[in-house]
């Protein structure tokens, strides 16, 4: 979803990537912001979400999706040659981008990454999953099990954004895949040993009081990154969606500001 048009008048490139379950389609007016301040805006729905290939909200690998996104960024960047480019990625997305950047050639061409409620720290419902997903996504893979209702776990305190999100066609609303959360708790625990070598430049945003990803480890993420140039906002009392907050502009807001800062 690219709408500015010519390089003219852009002046860098975001590279966007949704969080489980939703798709790339949902951040049209944070993409509108970014193109009304010069930026050219491309999303990638990752495997089994939105309008990719695959059993809806199933991943075998994440890291499919790590390979796809760089593959899309190596496109995106040699359709425009000189400008630089930023990744944004909201919570699994945020692992997926920060994944890719512990790839010294990957990050190096990039600019700097934002991350919104990234997956750096989930806590599997039960202490007993982390034993037994592994088996139960080897034996029944597509399996679905209960994870705390989207009721129970609300992840924006903006009723309309919510209305809009789980009526949308295109965001999964079931329960959630035992391989797909095996997975995300699989990359969540990378991440968590390889905090230390990640050196791309970034701006990490959550609110205290999300209950699908921890503020603690994005806590732990600014502090243990080697990254010279590093920025953490901790929002009071905002949910996981923060693009989708009642506070969204302030917040899209402070993610054009760091974009502009670093041009």
């Amino acid at each position: 979803m690219s709408q500015s048009d010519n390089n003219l008048d852009a002046r860098g490139l975001v590279v966007l990537l949704h969080g489980l379950n939703e798709h790339s389609g949902r951040y049209g007016d944070f993409a509108k912001r970014l193109n009304a301040n010069g930026f050219k805006v491309y999303g990638m729905d990752w495997i089994g979400h939105g309008g990719s290939d695959g059993l809806h909200a199933y991943v075998h690998s994440l890291d499919y999706a790590v390979t796809d996104m760089k593959s899309f960024l190596e496109k995106v960047l040699s359709d425009n040659p000189g400008l630089p480019c930023f990744c944004f990625g909201h919570s699994t997305g945020g692992s997926i981008v920060l994944k890719a950047m512990l790839d010294p050639k990957v990050e190096a061409r990039v600019a700097g990454v934002v991350l919104t409620s990234p997956a750096v720290g989930v806590e599997p419902s039960h202490p007993i999953y982390t034993v037994l997903a592994p088996i139960v996504s080897f034996l029944l893979p597509r399996y679905q099990v209960s994870a705390a209702n989207k009721k129970g776990m609300p992840v924006s305190r903006d009723p309309e954004a919510l209305l809009a999100k789980y009526s949308d066609p295109l965001v999964f609303t079931g329960f959630i895949r035992v391989r797909t959360g095996y997975e995300i708790l699989r990359i969540a625990s990378f991440l968590q040993q390889n905090l230390r070598k990640l050196r791309v430049p970034f701006l990490v945003l959550h609110g205290n009081a999300d209950t699908v990803t921890d503020p603690e480890a994005s806590q732990k993420l600014y502090e243990e990154a080697s990254s010279i140039d590093k920025t953490i906002k901790l929002f009071d009392g905002l949910l996981h969606d923060l693009l989708f907050e009642p506070e969204r502009q302030s917040i899209m807001q402070d993610i054009i500001e760091w974009f502009n800062n670093r041009l």
